[in-house]
């Protein structure tokens, strides 16, 4: 059984290597410890339950301490400020015909409703996201500030 514990630590760490998402790591800490029991002749059945709990423990006390190492944050830009904000519609925006722009702190965008719906030139927007290099908008009447935040969460 030890040269079997010694193949799954060297299993799990070449996933972990592989994967690098803290998913199989706790449990070549388990067939680590099951190894040692091994090298001590000691039960299979021990062997088995110290596996279970020792990568167990691990994973409920290490993970949240580091699952910070493996997190995809999204870093704000200074693009996401523009969210919320409101401005002018300087091209007709219709989805279907893939037109639409809108200009906001001397900078013209493009512009695509959030709903489908056709907005004329000069009607204020608020931007609702931005995908890419066009922003997703709604006439301003319709999302105040507030709605916009309450419904992004």
């Amino acid at each position: 059984m030890l040269i079997f514990w010694l193949i799954g630590v060297g299993a799990f760490l070449v996933i972990e290597a592989i994967t690098a998402a803290l998913c199989s790591i706790w449990f070549a800490v388990g067939a680590l410890v099951a190894a040692a029991v091994a090298a001590l002749d000691g039960p299979v059945w021990l062997q088995i339950v110290l596996f279970a709990a020792v990568s167990g423990v691990c994973f409920a006390v290490l993970y949240p301490k580091l699952k910070h190492l493996v997190s995809h944050h999204h870093h704000p830009t200074n693009v996401d400020m523009l969210i919320g904000q409101t401005c002018p519609v300087t091209q007709r925006i219709d989805n279907l015909a893939g037109t639409g722009a809108v200009s906001i702190a001397g900078k013209t965008w493009s512009a695509r409703s959030s709903d489908g719906q056709i907005i004329e030139p000069e009607t204020v927007v608020r931007i609702r996201s931005i995908h890419g290099v066009k922003m997703i908008v709604v006439p301003a009447k319709q999302g105040s500030p507030a709605e916009e935040a309450s419904a992004q969460i």
